[in-house]
C-alpha cells in the first residue's frame, strides 16, 4: 500500500510518515521487498496450493463437506497426513473453502413448540423406581427352589 502510493504520486522522502500512519516499522518495510522475503512468499504459495489439493481430497472425501476439524482427522486417518488444524484453516479462508453450516431439524422445533414429549410433575407421588432386590434373584437357582416348594 505504501509501496502503491510512493510509486502513483511520486513522492520522495514520505516513507517515514506513511510507515508510522499505518504503524509498520520501515525495517518490515523495506525488509517486505527484499529477493528473501519475495521468494519465500512465492515458495509459501505454491506449498500452499499442493496443500490446498490434498485439503480439498478430504473436504470432499465420501461426497460430504467437512469443517476444518473433520478435515484435520480425515487427513490422519484416512491419508496418514498430518496438519495442524491452524494451518488447515488458514488455507481453507485463502482459498475460500467454506463448510455448510447444518440446519436446525424443524420436526424438533415443532415438537418443542407442541411440547409433545414432555414429563409432567408427579403428583400422585407414585414410585417409578423400586430400587434393586438385596439378592439378586437371576443367578441363584437355590432361592427359585425355595419360592417353588412354598407354593
Amino acid at each position: 500500500m505504501i509501496h502503491d502510493t510512493i510509486e502513483k504520486y511520486q513522492l520522495k522522502r514520505v516513507i517515514r510518515f506513511l510507515c508510522e500512519l499505518i504503524g509498520v516499522s520501515r525495517s518490515g518495510y523495506y525488509n517486505y521487498f527484499t529477493e528473501k522475503a519475495i521468494q519465500n512468499r512465492e515458495e509459501r504459495k505454491l506449498a500452499d496450493e499442493e496443500i490446498k489439493e490434498i485439503i480439498l481430497k478430504a473436504f470432499h472425501f465420501r461426497r460430504r463437506k467437512k469443517g476444518a476439524r473433520q478435515i484435520k482427522m480425515t487427513l490422519e486417518n484416512q491419508y496418514s497426513i498430518t496438519y495442524n488444524l491452524k494451518r488447515i484453516r488458514r488455507i481453507m479462508k485463502k482459498f475460500d473453502i467454506v463448510c455448510p453450516i447444518r440446519k436446525a431439524n424443524p420436526y424438533r422445533r415443532m415438537a418443542k413448540a407442541t411440547q409433545e414429549h414432555r414429563t409432567l410433575p408427579n403428583l400422585l407421588n407414585r414410585q417409578f423406581k423400586q430400587g434393586v432386590i438385596e439378592n439378586n434373584t437371576r443367578y441363584r437357582p437355590k432361592y427359585i427352589k425355595e419360592i417353588k416348594e412354598e407354593w
